[in-house]
């Protein structure tokens, strides 16, 4: 009989084979709100527990193999502000690639992941986590692409003029024209559309649009957790016939139905101190710790992920499901996945529920990097039979 030990070994075996890609890191904007990208003050080639969720001795420790590192800038940024923000994240990004080339490898495309998996380093590629990002023009998208971007949340927590938000008031319906023509815009250059924090309208129109796969980088079941954010059984059932990947995160607020209400009071306390309830800073951090140790917080676990993984695999199936942690984008954690070495507690859990190494091998490596090949494939086709689109937001949509 298999003890928790022999799991937790061949997870670690598995994950030496088959690495993590995980869909979702606010490392960067970590970094800005910590030491305003001072990496002398926050090195990540040396162990930062306690300050952050991500460094390099922990990635490696957790089996991580690929990284898409989020270039997020709040929604409440607009205009040139949110594409100035947006930039200076991308250049954080490159920073930490000169600064750890033996760690850290540039990775702008599929091929480039397998390579550097072979290689021994972590590939290293980025989102831009909502469409403020590119201030309603296509060629701002295609600038982010040229500058590396891989892939595009089309909204954060607000609405855009283009795409509704899941965690705000309806107010285009899902994708307006304009943001149609985003989608087409991103399937032409190759960039994967990101449905996370998207409107169920939102996810439904830009998968009825997209004619390559599209992702969840960090969203789990709404079955499991009746959260805005989640995916819905019905969306999560169109990802087969799209050839998409829903990446499973670890946010306890979107995975335990307990820790919505807790949630909602510990953001309102934020507020009440006069701070964005996104806020990880350590100031922030203490007033959460003060909120929680008079209002206990309920604490999921890797079984807790496992669960929305389960459902996830039975309704899109085992070819269509990763991981998106959205490590140091949340104030709290799982118990065994607090931070970027817990990987083998979540791998251990599925082989104890009697995931296959096969299983395992699609979750971790194999499905993202079909998704993001077979996304280039459709990109090359594409630019066979029509250029770059040139539209404006005024041309298309009532503003």
């Amino acid at each position: 009989m298999d003890t928790p030990t022999d799991h937790l070994q061949r997870a670690r075996e598995l994950l030496a084979a088959h690495p993590v890609v995980d869909g979702h890191n606010d490392l960067p904007w970590a970094l800005r709100e910590h030491v305003r990208y001072d990496l002398d003050r926050m090195d990540i080639g040396a162990d930062q527990k306690g300050r952050l969720h991500t460094d390099i001795p922990r990635l490696r420790t957790g089996g991580v193999g690929a990284q898409f590192w989020s270039v997020y800038v709040r929604s409440d940024m607009a205009g040139d502000t949110a594409v100035s923000a947006t930039l200076e994240q991308i250049d954080i990004v490159d920073q930490l690639l000169e600064r750890y080339p033996a760690d850290l490898a540039r990775a702008l495309s599929a091929e480039d992941m397998e390579i550097a998996r072979d290689e021994g380093r972590i590939a290293s590629l980025m989102g831009a986590e909502g469409g403020h990002s590119i201030n309603n023009s296509l060629a701002t998208l295609r600038a982010l692409y040229a500058l590396g971007v891989r892939y595009m949340t089309l909204t954060h927590n607000d609405n855009i003029a283009w795409a509704d938000s899941a965690t705000d008031e309806p107010r285009v319906g899902g994708l307006s024209a304009f943001g149609h023509e985003v989608v087409r815009e991103m399937n032409r250059i190759g960039m994967l559309v990101d449905l996370s924090h998207v409107a169920d309208t939102t996810m439904r129109h830009a998968l009825a649009t997209s004619v390559a796969p599209v992702i969840f980088s960090h969203s789990s079941s709404r079955a499991v957790c009746d959260h805005p954010r989640n995916i819905p059984d019905d969306v999560l059932a169109l990802l087969p016939a799209n050839g998409g990947v829903a990446m499973a995160t670890f946010v306890p607020k979107f995975i335990l139905p307990a820790a919505v209400e807790w949630t909602h009071a510990a953001d309102e306390n934020m507020r009440a101190h006069g701070l964005h309830h996104l806020d990880t800073t350590a100031q922030a951090m203490k007033i959460h710790e003060a909120f929680e140790a008079a209002n206990p917080r309920p604490v999921p676990t890797a079984a807790t992920v496992a669960d929305h993984l389960d459902h996830m695999r039975e309704v899109a199936g085992i070819d269509h499901i990763g991981i998106g942690g959205d490590f140091d984008g949340t104030a709290f954690t799982p118990a065994g996945l607090e931070d970027v070495a817990g990987y083998p507690n979540l791998i251990a859990e599925l082989l104890r529920r009697g995931w296959s190494d096969a299983d395992v091998a699609k979750l971790t490596w194999q499905n993202a990097v079909r998704a993001l090949r077979a996304a280039e494939d459709v990109a090359a086709d594409l630019q066979t039979t029509r250029g770059p689109s040139n539209v404006t937001i005024g041309e298309l949509d009532t503003v």
